[in-house]
């Protein structure tokens, strides 16, 4: 049985950006329920308080969006007894290895090569909407998982704002959540308390100047462009969310019916 969340938010020490999905409208006046759908950034540096909170959600499934790489650097999830844990990488260790290395390596000038002007939001941008076209076997997994028993759910990545915060939304479009809500959710990763730490080599003085972090903001911030990207291209490739849903993840009338059994009020 779903166990209730408390109503205000729990402030975990080494997990950024988790939050309850719950409460969010549908188009026909329905609402998330409250405790099926989690979100968060890698839970490889919970405290021990952080597991013992997370413990107590009666969590089924944890999705890991990250890759290789991403659990090299920053370690496994930290284990939730009789939580059943899924890695479904959603980006390719080998894609950008030598941008994310200048991201945390290079000096002014590089990153001015690779981000100024616009370039590092048009990197987003890309990744968004690559992410929608490219991964629909790893969506549609989830949401067949989700439809048959794997709530309630948690589901991550590093940060918790573009893999997870894609996946989420896909979930929340299968279940008629309204998209303006479904962005708003998302630019909630912006939040002071839930940003993802940058880390950057080097000293204080030089790593993290002003510019640095200016040039770095686009991939560090959620932004709406890059969601509307990515329901952009649900559109030009599927021709609309119900033909996404149907054809692009295979979901059928009873799948989507029992998704919303589940997570719906």
């Amino acid at each position: 049985m779903t166990q209730q969340v408390p109503s205000t938010e729990p402030e975990l020490t080494g997990v950024r950006n988790f939050r309850d999905v719950g409460g969010l409208p549908t188009v026909d006046g329905r609402s998330v329920r409250h405790g099926v759908l989690f979100r968060s950034g890698h839970l490889a540096h919970a405290t021990d308080k952080d597991t013992a909170f997370l413990a107590s959600l009666g969590l089924h499934t944890v999705f890991d969006f990250r890759n290789s790489a991403d659990q090299q650097l920053e370690g496994p999830d930290v284990e939730l007894p009789g939580v059943r844990n899924v890695n479904l990488p959603l980006s390719d260790p080998a894609d950008g290895a030598e941008f994310w290395k200048m991201v945390r390596d290079g000096d002014l000038e590089q990153l001015r090569g690779i981000l100024a002007n616009g370039k590092g939001a048009d990197r987003m941008i890309t990744s968004y909407r690559r992410i929608v076209k490219d991964r629909t076997a790893e969506h549609a997994q989830v949401l067949h998982a989700l439809a048959a028993d794997s709530v309630p759910a948690l589901m991550h990545c590093a940060a918790g704002k573009d893999r997870a915060g894609i996946s989420i939304a896909v979930t929340l479009l299968a279940v008629g959540v309204e998209r303006e809500a479904i962005t708003a959710d998302y630019l909630e990763s912006n939040a002071r308390h839930r940003r993802y730490k940058v880390r950057r080599s080097g000293d204080q003085d030089t790593a993290y100047t002003p510019e640095v972090m200016e040039l770095l903001s686009p991939l560090f911030e959620a932004r709406a462009e890059y969601l509307s990207a990515a329901f952009a291209s649900i559109e030009e490739t599927w021709g609309g969310t119900e033909a996404y849903l149907e054809r692009g993840l295979g979901l059928t009338p009873a799948h989507r019916e029992r998704l919303r059994e589940r997570f719906l009020d």
